[in-house]
């Protein structure tokens, strides 16, 4: 979990996420997969399998937001939209045997913590909304292996407040959506992930606000949630990425996260408790507090 670097004035990060090539309904048709079948969009269950991810992590997501409340511990927040995944996932291809679960936990992060915030329950000290806090709600679902991820950034209010949210929240929000959904239109045949970036950046100046450092979207392939064809939001001597084209039948993440900040995060002191698993490998764990971590 990242948040920005100190100053005077508490900053503010903003968040949205989508993702193209990845469908939003879910289709009534099953198919099975023949022997040799492409695993990209050229195959219909594999696009079956996407809108059903997909249609998941869409309702969890709007679920979450009608949950969170003024005074709600943060790890009663991710563990609700956990289990929102998990129970949804047991109703669908039911006669199949195949993985399908949780592709990203459930993470919410506030104000100036960028990303990634997922706590356990052992963890001390306890994080809980307030009324006024941009809160940051990040998922992931995958069906057979087939991954839909989603994020949404909005401002916790009580309830028949109706105000409308102004000032430089309003700003960082409203210029994380525009530039999301700007960056879903040039992700297509013969763009460049070049463009993309150069449209985020241009969507931050319009706003007076900055891109984040270190933000990376990535290819998604079955079971494989980072892949090697990246779009970087910022690009700068620190970071750079090769430029490469959108291909057709691929999927691809457009997360974009703005900041009132300078954009530059910082590790905070809350443990990580989010890993990544790799699929390639496979082992028995020995020790017992292996174990343990594994468990929690």
């Amino acid at each position: 979990c990242s948040e920005e670097r100190s100053s005077r004035e508490k900053r503010v990060v903003g968040r949205s996420t989508g993702g193209c090539g990845q469908a939003r309904r879910m289709s009534d048709v099953e198919m099975d997969e023949g022997a040799g079948a492409e695993m990209d969009l050229t195959n219909q269950d594999v696009i079956n399998k996407y809108k059903a991810a997909g249609e998941i992590v869409n309702k969890t997501l709007a679920g979450l937001m009608v949950y969170a409340k003024p005074g709600m511990k943060v790890v009663d927040c991710c563990a609700f939209g956990d289990s929102l995944i998990t129970q949804q996932c047991a109703m669908i291809y039911k006669s199949k045997k195949m993985e399908k679960g949780i592709a990203f936990p459930t993470c919410v992060s506030v104000n100036d913590c960028v990303c990634h915030y997922s706590p356990l329950p052992s963890d001390s000290p306890t994080v809980s909304l307030k009324a006024g806090d941009v809160v940051k709600v990040d998922l992931g679902c995958h069906v057979d292996g087939f991954i839909a991820v989603a994020a949404h950034t909005f401002v916790l209010r009580e309830e028949n407040d109706t105000a409308p949210i102004t000032g430089p929240k309003a700003d960082v929000i409203k210029a994380a959506y525009l530039a999301a959904e700007a960056g879903l239109r040039l992700v297509k045949p013969g763009n460049t992930n070049a463009q993309v970036t150069e449209i985020l950046k241009k969507a931050a100046s319009d706003f007076g606000v900055n891109t984040v450092q270190g933000v990376l979207m990535h290819e998604l392939k079955q079971f494989v949630i980072d892949g090697n064809n990246v779009i970087i939001e910022r690009e700068d001597i620190e970071q750079k990425v090769d430029t490469f084209e959108f291909e057709q039948s691929k999927v691809y993440t457009v997360d974009v996260f703005m900041s009132t900040g300078e954009g530059k995060p910082i590790l905070r002191d809350a443990r990580t408790t989010v890993f990544k698993r790799a699929v390639d490998q496979e082992y028995k764990l020995k020790m017992k507090d292996s174990r343990y971590m594994i468990g929690e």
